[in-house]
This record gives structure tokens, C-alpha cells and sequence, in this order.
């Protein structure tokens, strides 16, 4: 028979930051706050930036073409967290190569904790603004 657990907090017994999952096969565990991605977001790149939808992001600013600095609602707790992404270029240029010649990157600066600077690339690496972008966070919130 199956169960429902309903609650709204759910915190660790010996460390209120550290709940341990059995793993798939039964036989190792994981952090469960390990696994969670901190923040994602996805965006419209070109002209008038706007989100469409995210976690943990105060804001984008558009920093120039192709560049764009995505702020967080919440801070990473350092600078070791994990950032991926992709992007769709602007199906509306005359672009007559595959999208596979685009690329999508966090920028070439350090991270930091309250934000982190991204870019849309043509492969010969100049900037080019992405008709969409879709970044993620992993690592520890402060």
C-alpha cells in the first residue's frame, strides 16, 4: 500500500543542513541538499532581456552582446559552485550554418557569490545574443 508524507519542514536529526537519501541501489546514500540545483533560469537574450521563468535569481542585466549577468535572490556560500547552460540562437538572422556552431559559457572573469556573468558565443568566439538561455547552479548556498 502506498503512503503520502505531507510536510511543509524537513530538517536533519544530527545536522539540521544535512539529510542523507538511500541511494538507487540500496547500498550508498547522498546528501540530499548536495543534489538540489541552487538556482536556474531561463531567459530571453535579445533585444529587451526578460525571464520567463527561474529559482533563486533576482534579476539579469544585459552587459553587451552575447553578455549577460544573472543576479541571485539567495548567495552561493563561496566561489566553488558548478555553473552550466545552453543557448538558442536568434532563429530570426539570416544564419544559414546548423546551431551547432553557437556556443554558451560562463563568461571568462571569476565567480563570484551574489551573481554570475555568462555569454552566448559564434564558434570564431565573438559574442552573439541568444534568442534563449538557460543556465544552472550547483554547489552550497551561504
Amino acid at each position: 500500500m502506498a503512503s503520502t508524507l505531507k510536510i511543509n519542514t524537513l530538517t536533519g536529526v544530527s545536522t539540521a543542513g544535512s539529510i542523507a537519501v538511500t541511494g538507487e541501489g540500496n547500498s550508498t546514500t547522498t546528501n540530499l541538499q548536495q543534489g538540489l540545483c541552487k538556482m536556474w533560469i531561463h531567459f530571453n537574450g535579445t533585444g529587451t532581456i526578460a525571464t520567463d521563468d527561474s529559482l533563486n535569481s533576482s534579476g539579469i542585466t544585459d552587459v553587451g552582446t552575447g553578455a549577460y549577468t544573472i543576479s541571485f535572490t539567495n548567495s552561493m556560500a563561496n566561489t566553488s559552485y558548478t555553473v552550466t547552460g545552453a543557448g538558442k540562437e536568434d532563429t530570426s538572422s539570416s544564419h544559414t550554418g546548423s546551431s551547432a556552431d553557437r556556443t554558451f559559457r560562463p563568461a571568462r572573469v571569476p565567480l563570484a557569490t551574489g551573481d554570475v556573468k555568462v555569454i552566448g558565443a559564434n564558434m570564431d568566439t565573438s559574442f552573439r545574443d541568444l534568442e534563449e538561455v538557460y543556465t544552472v547552479l550547483h554547489g552550497d548556498l551561504a
